[in-house]
């Protein structure tokens, strides 16, 4: 996932994943075969997990500071995106029409984004304490620990039912993971020797 360091905040762990939310868009693009196949699970991997960790840990926090009618608004976006991320999952990168599906997900995801740092972010900097905004990137570091590497959008966008949903569905999503590369990995190599 993100490079972390131990003395940044909430907000620039945010950031910074933002940013390599928009790389990956780019590499998905940019990508063809195996290579666009590889960076969509990327993609997927870290938006499931920073959707997960921003509604346990961020979302609450900045009810207070940006308002119910911000935070609700967001919590939204990130319900659709669920949605679609799960459609577009399970639609495969190969399929006819995914990269149009794929180029609106990315403009709506870039759009959240955007509220969030110009909405959402100022406004917890401005309120919250600084060492409370550092603990806050240790609580996401701990959340995204537990959270889903796949979208899951039945599971709703509660704290509560993240953390009840989470962890069980994250072994889970984990377990699939370390099946489907061990499946690539023997794959690719058995394609090696038949050559």
């Amino acid at each position: 996932m993100t490079a972390t360091k131990p003395d940044q905040d909430v907000i620039d762990l945010l950031v910074d994943q933002h940013e390599q939310i928009r790389s990956l868009f780019a590499e998905v693009r940019e990508s063809e075969g195996e290579a666009k196949q590889q960076a969509f699970q990327d993609l997927v991997r870290l938006l499931a997990v920073h959707e997960s960790a921003e509604e346990q840990v961020v979302h609450p926090a900045a009810r207070a500071d940006a308002g119910d009618a911000v935070v609700d608004a967001r919590l939204r976006e990130e319900s659709e995106a669920k949605r679609e991320l799960s459609e577009l999952y399970d639609m495969g990168t190969s399929a006819p029409g995914f990269d149009a599906r794929f180029a609106a997900f990315e403009q709506a995801v870039l759009d959240h984004a955007r509220h969030e740092e110009q909405e959402e972010f100022p406004q917890l900097r401005r309120d919250t304490d600084p060492q409370r905004l550092r603990q806050m990137a240790g609580a996401v570091r701990a959340a995204e620990a537990i959270s889903p590497t796949r979208p899951h959008p039945a599971a709703g966008e509660s704290p509560v039912s993240n953390m009840l949903l989470g962890p069980p569905v994250a072994v889970f999503d984990r377990m699939r993971d370390a099946v489907r590369d061990w499946r690539q990995s023997h794959d690719s190599e058995h394609q090696s020797h038949g050559r």
